[in-house]
C-alpha cells in the first residue's frame, strides 16, 4: 500500500453520508483494526428506547469494512458482500463502540469479525477497556473493488 492506512480510512469515512447522519466518529485506525464510536441519540432508537439494530449493524459493518480497507491494495476500495450479526443484548447505553478486525485478507476477499460494546457512562472517554457490555457480534466478508 502506498497510502497511510489512517489517512485512507479517514478520507473514505468523511465521504460516507450514513456515518455523519448517525453521528458516528472514527475513533481508532491501525492495520487490520478499526473502531467507530457512536453516542446514543433518541433519533436512533427503536420503539422501546434502545439503540436501533440498524444503527448497531451500520457501525459494525463500517468498522469491519474499514478494517479490510487498511489491508486492501492501493487503488482498491471495499464493499460488503455478506455479513451475519448476532444481536445479543438490547442497545442500552450512553455510548457504543464498534470494533472491526481482519481475520484473513486475501487478494479479493477479506474476512472480518466485529463486535459492538455498550458503555453506561455519560462521560466515557473512548477507552475500549472501560466497563461495558458486549451487545453484538458480526462476521463479514468484504470484497476489494477497483476505486
Amino acid at each position: 500500500m502506498n497510502d497511510d492506512p489512517h489517512a485512507r480510512v479517514q478520507r473514505s469515512f468523511d465521504a460516507q453520508g450514513l456515518m455523519a447522519t448517525l453521528g458516528a466518529r472514527l475513533q481508532h485506525v491501525q492495520p487490520g483494526e478499526v473502531r467507530i464510536a457512536l453516542p446514543f441519540s433518541a433519533h436512533l432508537s427503536q420503539q422501546m428506547g434502545f439503540l436501533h439494530a440498524g444503527a448497531i449493524t451500520s457501525i459494525v459493518d463500517s468498522a469491519c469494512g474499514y478494517a479490510a480497507l487498511t489491508q486492501a491494495p492501493a487503488g482498491m476500495e471495499v464493499v460488503t458482500a455478506e455479513f451475519k450479526i448476532n444481536l445479543m443484548r438490547p442497545g442500552i447505553g450512553d455510548h457504543f463502540l464498534a470494533i472491526g478486525k481482519v481475520q484473513s485478507a486475501g487478494r479479493l476477499l477479506t474476512v472480518c469479525t466485529g463486535e459492538v460494546r455498550a458503555y453506561q457512562n455519560p462521560s466515557w472517554t473512548g477507552s475500549p477497556e472501560s466497563p461495558h457490555k458486549l451487545i453484538a457480534l458480526m462476521q463479514a466478508t468484504i470484497v476489494n473493488v477497483a476505486a
